[in-house]
C-alpha cells in the first residue's frame, strides 16, 4: 500500500507538520495526513491529488457525500468517513468562534460579562480578556490567583497571551474578595503608558 512512508522524506507531509507546523502545508498535503494511506496504484499525496481535482478544490469537497467521496478510486468508507468527520469538525469551530464572541464597548458590557463570574472569588483574581479588532472576546484567562487581600501580576503573563492569541486589546480585571471586581479599560491603565 503506499502511504505517507512511500513519499521521499522531504516530501512526507506529517514530518514537515511536525517541523514547520501545519499552516505550511499546502491543502494536498493536509490531506495526505488525515488520509494516512493511498492505495496500491497511488500514493497518498497522487490520492489527495485525485480528490481534489475531482471536487475542484476544497470548496466543493467539504460539501461532498459519502457516495461522492467514494466515487474515487481509492476513497472507500473509511476514508470518506475521516473527511467528512474533518470538516464537520472544522464547521462546528468556526460556529464556535462566531456564537461565543461577545462584543465589548463599555465598562457596564464588561461587568455584565464578568461580574457573576468573580463576585463571590474568595481569593483575589487577576483575569484577562483578549479582544480582537471589533472588541469581542476571543479569549479569557486567569493569569493570577492570589491570597485573601492580594496578587501579584507581571506584565509579561498578560502579553505573553496576548501575542499568543493576536489581541488588538486588553481589558484587565480583579476582583477584591468578597467584592465585585475592578474593570480597566486598557493594559495601559495597569502600566501608567496614558
Amino acid at each position: 500500500m503506499n502511504g505517507i512512508r512511500d513519499v521521499v522524506r522531504e516530501e512526507q507531509p506529517r514530518e514537515r507538520l511536525l517541523l514547520e507546523g501545519a499552516g505550511s502545508l499546502s491543502n494536498r498535503e493536509l490531506l495526505a495526513v488525515l488520509l494516512r494511506t493511498g492505495s496500491k496504484e497511488e500514493t497518498v499525496l497522487t490520492l489527495s491529488d485525485n480528490i481534489l481535482h475531482h471536487f475542484d478544490g476544497l470548496r466543493m469537497l467539504k460539501d461532498a457525500t459519502l457516495e461522492e467521496m467514494m466515487s474515487i478510486h481509492g476513497v472507500g468508507i473509511a476514508k470518506a468517513s475521516q473527511l467528512m468527520a474533518a470538516f464537520e469538525l472544522g464547521r462546528r469551530m468556526v460556529r464556535l468562534e462566531y456564537q461565543n464572541r461577545y462584543s465589548i464597548r463599555s465598562p457596564e458590557d464588561c461587568a455584565s460579562y464578568m461580574m457573576e463570574e468573580m463576585r463571590f472569588l474568595q481569593q483575589e483574581h487577576f483575569v484577562c480578556l483578549y479582544l480582537n479588532t471589533k472588541n469581542q472576546v476571543i479569549h479569557r484567562q486567569t493569569i493570577f490567583i492570589g491570597s485573601l487581600n492580594t496578587s501579584i501580576v507581571h506584565p509579561r503573563e498578560v502579553f505573553k497571551e496576548a501575542f499568543r492569541r493576536a489581541a488588538a486589546s486588553i481589558i484587565c480585571l480583579h476582583n477584591q474578595r468578597g467584592m465585585c471586581m475592578f474593570p480597566f479599560t486598557r493594559l495601559s491603565v495597569i502600566l501608567g503608558d496614558n
